[in-house]
This record gives structure tokens, sequence and C-alpha cells, in this order.
């Protein structure tokens, strides 16, 4: 008897799973709104250089904005006008952001003036930057002038934070082995809010890319860590219900980062009140089990016992609950003990699984990248930056919950992937050829809406590709990969400064690559899953599994392994995690 077979005893998904499940995936909406919100802390302000002479006026121009932005416009606009080189760009005036005409300029500006009518030489901003407040009132890049010759810095930070995404997995996967998931949510969310708070007073860009860093390294532990206390208690049949759940939930933390952004508009305000966003996950602290899993695993049966008798008792299933379950535990821990897993080069070793592993990773590198450059490129569609990623985030609702019905289709695994990431591909070269305006953030969102439907899906696909033995290393390539493309995003979009829709053309050739790569892929709905590597190999023919209803449930119908005590992320148990959490 393992864990599962005692929660379809208990019940797989009662009054009890439904509660802790609520709880679990409300705690992802401040943490995604945390995640995403470099979109706004590192926004973009539009800039031009400063001239000293004339910085008191610009000063005054900045109090106008709180009574009248078109007068504050007019104001600004003129100081600039009369100092900063322009060209004509599509029949739009624009003007240089890092030169200005090298004039001697007066003391007190007069109508009409106008630098170029004296002087045709233009030198570099040294005098620094005047940045348009009528968007962002502050953000990192006006605090720390990321301009010009500094601009890579913003996207450097980020691609940063994603590091501590590949490092808080590996991190915290062992502390989590060791002092239990429990313990390591709650010590993720303790130091999650300090450095999110710690963040808002960093008075220069090194400091505040060493807490961007902290703070990813502890929003992906705490997100892995209370995905898998809630969806450990769910039944097999339930858990791909809860992965979308905790999806949608991480959706609708987008779409509120995106209205608190618009009314908080300082990015150091804005931190404190995603700091003071995490506090109320602290109130779990007396509500939240310990991995049931994990106390089996280090032979703790009497406090999984406890855990059992709880399910037991809120779903009205006491008498159920088997007389002998220590037993029934130590004969199952001991099992799973003996199981014989595999590493990542016997993936490698195996001819038919090794070209498989390489396509899965090369798909998880390419959706990671893409949807995390879609994600930060919502400012560059023109328009307001709050309705661009409002949207952005309103497309996955519909995303995830396609899923499903879509993957239980005739399209299957493999065409639903390779569909959705070549239509997404497709829309991002689109995007580039069509003017800023309605049609062109249609066609983005229609792009963004392919590639999160994909992302979910090729996590399942994933799972379903590697035989039982080597599914947990399979699964940790594919996620080491997928997190590398998250890191490459950042800096791809900062190529749009050298060549503009570079970004987007990288994005959409990978994914129709991707796409295209799907397609050399076998198709998994309805099949037996592999067991060995042998299954995997050249020639051998997958069986259809009887009495499939939704396919998706084989990905969670697999014996149980006693987990690595070093890769938490990636052992069996929370190879589902992972895939989700990956994801969102």
């Amino acid at each position: 008897m393992d864990f599962d077979d005692i929660l379809e005893i208990v019940g797989d998904f009662g009054p009890y799973q439904i509660t802790l499940l609520t709880l679990v995936c409300l705690t992802a909406t401040p943490q995604a709104m945390i995640s995403l919100s470099a979109v706004f802390i590192l926004g973009d302000l539009n800039h031009w250089c400063s001239v000293q002479e004339w910085s008191d006026d610009v000063t005054n121009c900045y109090d106008l904005l709180s009574i009248s932005k078109d007068d504050y416009l007019e104001c600004i606009h003129r100081y600039r006008a009369s100092s900063i080189p322009s060209s004509i760009e599509d029949g739009d005036i624009v003007y240089s952001e890092c030169d200005k005409y090298d004039a001697v300029y007066p003391n007190d500006w007069s109508q009409g003036y106008y630098a170029g009518n004296y002087t045709a030489a233009t030198t570099a901003c040294d005098e620094g930057w005047v940045y348009d407040q009528s968007q962002y009132v502050a953000s990192v890049v006006s605090d720390f002038d990321l301009v010009c010759e500094n601009k890579f810095l913003a996207d450097t930070s980020q691609s940063i934070y994603y590091v501590g995404y590949l490092v808080g997995s590996i991190l915290f996967g062992s502390i989590a082995d060791w002092i239990g998931r429990y313990y390591t949510f709650f010590i993720s969310c303790g130091l999650h809010i300090v450095f999110t708070f710690l963040t808002a007073f960093t008075r220069n860009y090194w400091m505040l890319t060493l807490l961007r860093f902290l703070t990813g390294t502890v929003n992906v532990s705490m997100y892995i860590m209370a995905f898998i206390l809630g969806t450990e208690l769910v039944g097999p049949s339930k858990r791909v219900f809860a992965g979308i759940l905790i999806c949608l939930t991480y959706a609708v933390g987008y779409l509120l980062l995106a209205v608190a952004a618009f009314f908080i508009r300082d990015w150091r305000y804005l931190q404190i009140f995603l700091a003071c966003a995490l506090l109320p996950c602290l109130l779990l602290i007396p509500v939240l089990p310990e991995s049931a899993r994990w106390l089996i695993s280090k032979k703790k049966f009497k406090d999984a016992i406890k855990i059992v008798h709880k399910i037991a008792k809120k779903n009205k299933t006491s008498d159920k609950v088997p007389p002998n379950l220590e037993d029934e535990m130590t004969k199952e821990q001991e099992a799973s003990s003996n199981a014989k897993m595999v590493s990542a080069i016997d993936i490698f070793r195996t001819p038919g699984l090794r070209l498989h592993a390489l396509n899965m990773m090369f798909n998880w590198t390419i959706n990671n990248l893409v949807y995390v450059g879609l994600t930060f490129n919502t400012a560059d569609l023109g328009g307001n930056d709050y309705v661009s990623f409002f949207l952005s985030g309103l497309v996955e609702i519909p995303a995830y919950l396609l899923c499903i019905p879509l993957i239980g289709s005739f399209l299957g695994r493999k065409w639903s992937t390779s569909m959705l990431e070549i239509i997404g591909g497709v829309a991002c070269i689109c995007t580039i050829l069509i003017p800023t305006g309605v049609w062109k953030t249609t066609v983005a969102m229609i792009g963004k809406f392919c590639i999160s439907a994909s992302f979910a899906i090729i996590y399942i696909y994933a799972a379903e590709i590697f035989p039982t033995v080597a599914r947990s290393a399979g699964i940790g390539l594919c996620s080491t990969s997928g997190r590398i493309g998250s890191i490459l995003g950042p800096l791809i979009l900062a190529l749009g400064e050298v060549i503009e829709f570079l970004p987007l053309l990288i994005f959409g050739l990978s994914a129709i690559v991707g796409g295209l790569l799907v397609i050399f892929l076998p198709e998994t709905k309805g099949a037996k899953l592999p067991e060995t590597l042998a299954d995997c190999s050249p020639g051998v023919k997958r069986g259809k599994e009887e009495d499939m209803k939704l396919s998706t449930e084989t990905t969670d119908q697999q014996p149980s392994y006693a987990e690595s005590g070093t890769q938490t992320v990636n052992s069996l148990e929370g190879y589902r995690n992972e895939a989700f959490s990956e994801n969102c």
C-alpha cells in the first residue's frame, strides 16, 4: 500500500484537500506579482539629456503632473525640443535619448529658443537625464540611470533574477530533503518578505541585483514547496486539475500586479506593497501539514499517520483507516528504498531516449525563453503598459483551461504542442510586420496564448516520454534547460537596442523550430507509459493503456520511489510539481 492507495481509502479529493489546495493556490498570487514585477520596477521611462541651466524649470514642470498631465507634457517637452537633436521616422518626430546639442545654453529659457540654430555639434549626456514621469513616477532605470550605455544592466538584472531560480531549486531542494517541506516553505516565505522589502531601500545597482537574485532563489523555493504540500494530498486523478488550478491563481496574480502597478507608480512603494502582500501567507503556519511522503521517507510513520487521520476526520472517513497502517507504510518505504533509478548519463546512453531527451530539453528551453520574452516585451507593443500587461495575463486563463480538453482530443500531446508552438512563433514574427495599434496587440496576445498553453502541455508530455526509472533524471534535465531559457530571455530582449525586431524574430523562429521538432516525438496519449530504458529503445512500440479515461492521469499513476535526498524538485514525488511550477 503506497500513499496514493491510502488517499483512495480516506478520500482523494474531499473537503480537506479542497480547503488545503485552495489555501495553497492563494499563496501563488503574491508570488506571481513579485516574480513578474520587474516589468514595472525596471520600466523604461522616456528620457533625454538634461541641461543644467534649465534643471529648476524642469522641476517646476514635474509639479504640474498632479494638476494636469497635458500641461505637464507641454511644459517638459518644450525643454526637450529646445536642446535635443531630432529626426523624422515614419512621419513622427523622434528625439535622441543619449545626445544633446553642444551649445552654451542661456540661464533663462525663452520661447522659440532652439540650440540647433547655433550649432550642429552634439555631445553625450554629461549632466544627467530628464525622465518623463507621465507613466512611471520612478523606476530602477530612472533612479540608477540605466540608460544609453548602461541600458543593458536592466536586462542583466532580470537574467540574474532567473539565475536565482536555478540556484534556489537546487539549494532549497536539498534543504527541504533535510528539514522537510513545511519548514522550507515558511523559511522561504520569511526570507521572501525580507528580501522584497529590503529591495525598496537599495541605493545602488549592485545591491539591487544581489537582492533580486536572493529574491529569485526564495520565490521559486516557496512556490515549489507550496505546490508539493498542496497537491500531494490530492488523488492521482485530480493532480492535473490541481496543477492547472494553481496556474490559474498565478495568472490572477499577473492581473492584480497590473492593477497595483497602475496605482503605485513609484517602484520603491510597489516593492513595499508586494512585501506586505506576502504577509498573509504566514497565517498558514498552523494550517499547512508537513509532507506525508517526506515523513514516510524519513521513517516518521507516526507523524504521517496523524496527517492521514486528520484527512479522514475532515472527509468523514475515519472508520476506513486501516488499523495496521504503520506496518503498511514500513513495507512501502522499504520497497521504495530498493527501487533502482537511473541517472541522466543513462538517458544519453540509450539511443532512442537520447534523441527524445534532447528534443524535450530544447522545447523546454524555447518555451521558457519565449514565455519570459513575451511577458517582458509587453511595453514594446505600444500604448499603455498597464493595459498591455493586463491583457497578456488575461489570455493565460483561457490558455490553461484549454490544455485539458486539447490534449485529450484527437490531437493528443504531440500535435497539440506542435500546433501551439508553431502558431505562437508565427504570431511573434507577424507582430514585427504590424504597425503599433490594436491589431499588433491582438496578434501578440495570440502568440502569448499559444505559448502559455504549450508551456503547460509540454510538462505533461515530458513526464510521459521518459520511462519510470528515468523520469526524475529526465525532468531534471528539462528543468535545467528551461531555466537557462528563462535566463536568456531578458538578454535577447536587450538585442532590440541593436536591431529592433531581432528579439521577436528569435522568439518566433525558435518556437517554430521547436514545434516542428515535436513532430518527431512519439504520441503518448492513450499509450502505456514506458517503465524501463529498454521500453524506449528504437523499434519498440508503445502499447495502448486499457480503460484510459483522461490520459493525463497516467502521469500520476506511477509507482512511488524514495527521494534522492539531494534533488527534491527532481524526485518522482516532485516531478509533477516541477512541471507546473516551472510554467507558472
